[in-house]
């Protein structure tokens, strides 16, 4: 529980950005999957460099008023996270910066102090051999569950610098899968369509409700540490995730867990994995961000000083990887912020959805077992 007002002000913040960022990126057809956390770190460090309108914008984005209390609050929850025990979760930033070039005194104190980070010279202009540089820092962050984050063609002479979050999680069910039971069994995909997957089954006490409002199921899964939890939200209907995810994109996703009660459950899951990339520019921007992006707008005054050019900000990515099987899950991200000088006498110009092919079965021995198309949802 946060025991100050800045951790308070960035954990409230971190979820209303959540619920805004899944929206947009839910209205995009296929999976979604992101850590909101990732980029909600590597957009509040940014915000420690910007100053007047595009300050502004990030306050409102971030939901975090001023940055200086994203510093203070992100320095607690860091501690926090990396302190956790009977799990492996581990959160590290780094920021890599052009050759010739010197952080201003108080972004470097934010980033270094505040956000634990460590700063790295580089070359951009040796495109390739800087690229290896960030990818192999962030495969020993992510336990090499995260490779190739940046491509060398992302890099030129004109960046000045990258902003890097990586994050890894690691947990073992504290009621692991027997995997003699895990079988190959129909998932429905909607009312008609089924496909086989690899369905694990166990039958145990678990935090359960069915929500009347969400008309859906929600099942908690502990981890051996019992402070951090899978929940699963089954939809009473086999093609109800569309309007599953209308209402909660409209629900603050801590109240998720409230009214649970332990039951036995007889719960089946399917062992899945899964890989995504996202390019957040366009979703950034839909949310606000916009100015950042542009090369004449965005005043990043604040980070570095570039004599008669300007930073911005070229590119957004998060690449993140889950794995949910008998033993426990297994996930990890990495966003980077890459910012560009743009010259003006040269004017050259980073929670889970499933609703394809894997899903719950939820029996508590009622009338509410049944197959069904939605997925984990997952918030780390």
């Amino acid at each position: 529980m946060a025991e100050n007002t800045a951790e308070l002000q960035v954990l409230q913040g971190n979820s209303a950005f959540t619920n805004n960022l899944y929206k947009v990126l839910a209205e995009k057809e296929g999976n979604v999957f992101f850590s909101p956390i990732s980029v909600h770190v590597v957009l509040s460090m940014a915000y420690q460099g910007a100053l007047d309108t595009t300050a502004e914008k990030f306050a409102n984005t971030l939901h975090v008023p001023k940055a200086k209390a994203a510093a203070e609050g992100y320095n607690e929850i860091m501690k926090r996270l990396n302190s956790v025990t009977n799990v492996t979760l581990l959160m590290a930033n780094k920021v890599f910066l052009m050759e010739g070039f010197q952080l201003l005194s108080d972004f470097e104190n934010a980033v270094t102090k505040h956000f634990l980070s460590e700063v790295q010279l580089v070359d951009f202009k040796k495109n390739e051999e800087a690229a290896k540089t960030i990818n192999s820092w962030v495969e020993v962050q992510t336990r090499e569950k995260i490779k190739d984050l940046i491509q060398k063609d992302d890099l030129d002479g004109s960046t000045r610098l990258v902003l890097v979050n990586a994050i890894y999680f690691k947990g073992d069910w504290k009621h692991k899968f027997d995997k003699e039971r895990t079988k190959t069994e129909p998932f429905y995909l909607n009312d008609k369509d089924t496909i086989d997957v690899q369905m694990m089954h166990i039958k145990k006490k678990f935090n359960y409700k069915n929500d009347s409002e969400l008309q859906a199921q929600v099942i908690e899964l502990p981890y051996t540490n019992e402070d951090l939890s899978m929940f699963i939200i089954l939809p009473n209907e086999k093609n109800g995730i569309g309007n599953l995810e209308k209402k909660l994109a409209t629900m603050n996703l801590t109240d998720i867990s409230k009214n649970m009660w332990s039951t036995e459950v007889n719960l089946a899951l399917p062992k899945f994995k899964i890989e995504q990339t996202i390019d957040l520019k366009d979703a950034l921007t839909k949310l606000g961000l916009g100015e950042i992006f542009d090369e004449r707008k965005a005043n990043f005054g604040g980070m570095i000083q570039v004599g008669s050019g300007n930073l911005y900000v070229s590119k957004v990515v998060q690449k993140a990887f889950i794995e949910v099987n008998e033993e426990g899950a297994e996930a990890a991200a990495a966003t980077e912020q890459k910012d560009d000088a743009f010259l003006r006498d040269d004017l050259r110009p980073f929670p889970c959805r499933r609703g394809d092919d894997i899903g719950p079965q939820i029996d508590t021995g009622s009338e509410d077992g049944f197959d069904s198309s939605t997925a984990p949802e997952s918030q780390w």
